[in-house]
């Protein structure tokens, strides 16, 4: 009997010893996992960062974009232009358990609150340039470039830091076949020669989109048609023009955007009461939180498309 029992415990050393063993080679093949680490290149060169990055920092305004591509940020700057303490209302969805850090366009940043939140990675634009020594000893650093007249190139870019390019091109061609078929709509219904401008009204100043933004979904992508006397956008800024300006502008359909003062303002001048579309009801006013943002962003374009289509409609 104590020949059996002695058997019985050496067997069960044996199994236990074993399955030790196991869980201990499980529990290394998961580190090992965890700290894979692979090289990309960014503007300041080639870099080590995590393979797959499980608490990214996003100061460079590219979180929608990191959504796209399949990751989740755990702090953001992609705060709204007029309140840096929310978010737009059209990433609230895609962003909402994120920390919101500063606001994309700001050059600096808390520190400490970056810090906080333990991040394995951080991603900044060139705007961000005087933390990179800052932050890369916090957590490894990838600096990208934004080309404001140019957000596919911005999408593909940094999805060729990731090596995730055929996601980025997947979502930009379904993307483009919606919004043809958006301005598809729009033709339809107010006519294939009808022309369209998207303005900013601020200050008493009036920031006419075309290059980028707002203006930049009505021409480039939905395939609408630009107003004669339009100027030229050519860098970052928006061009600015006066009242004189917008009258010079022959649009059959205004979208403007502005606050509730600046709305108010403009609803009280004499010139721009007496423009075509005003005098047609062809303006679609938008508050100026979120609309000035939302042009610029891959998530807030798609959103804009059946907006726009929307809202034109209404004023059939």
């Amino acid at each position: 009997m104590k020949k059996i029992s002695v058997a019985k415990k050496l067997l069960a050393v044996c199994l236990t010893s074993m399955i030790f063993v196991g869980c201990t080679n499980t529990s290394n093949s998961t580190v090992k996992e965890e700290n894979k680490t692979v090289k990309v290149t960014d503007v300041k060169g080639e870099i080590e960062i995590p393979a797959n990055p499980q608490r990214i920092v996003d100061l460079s305004g590219k979180s929608d974009v990191l959504s796209i591509l399949g990751y989740k940020v755990i702090g953001t700057a992609n705060s709204d232009a007029y309140n840096y303490k929310k978010l737009p209302t059209y990433l609230e969805d895609t962003l909402k358990d994120a920390t919101i850090v500063g606001y994309s366009m700001q050059d600096t940043m808390d520190i400490e609150a970056i810090m906080n939140l333990n991040p394995d990675l951080i991603i900044i634009s060139t705007v961000q340039e005087k933390m990179y020594n800052q932050l890369k000893e916090i957590a490894p650093t990838v600096m990208i470039k934004s080309e404001a007249l140019n957000w596919k190139e911005d999408v593909k870019n940094l999805a060729k830091v990731f090596d995730k390019e055929d996601i980025a091109n997947d979502w930009i061609e379904n993307y483009d076949k919606k919004a043809k078929e958006a301005g598809d709509k729009i033709k339809e219904t107010q006519g294939k020669d009808a022309t369209y401008l998207s303005f900013l009204a601020s200050g008493g100043q009036f920031y006419v989109f075309d290059g980028a933004g707002f203006g930049n979904v009505l021409y480039e992508d939905m395939g609408l048609n630009k107003p004669e006397g339009m100027p030229e956008q050519t860098d970052i800024s928006l061009p600015v023009v006066t009242y004189e300006g917008l009258a010079a502008i022959k649009a059959d359909n205004i979208f403007v955007l502005a606050t509730d003062e600046d709305s108010k303002t403009l609803e009280g001048n004499a010139i721009w009461n007496g423009l075509p579309a005003v005098k047609n009801g062809k303006v679609v006013k938008l508050p100026s939180s979120p609309y000035f943002n939302q042009g610029y962003s891959p998530i807030g374009r798609e959103k804009l498309l059946d907006e726009i289509v929307e809202k034109l409609n209404e004023k059939k």
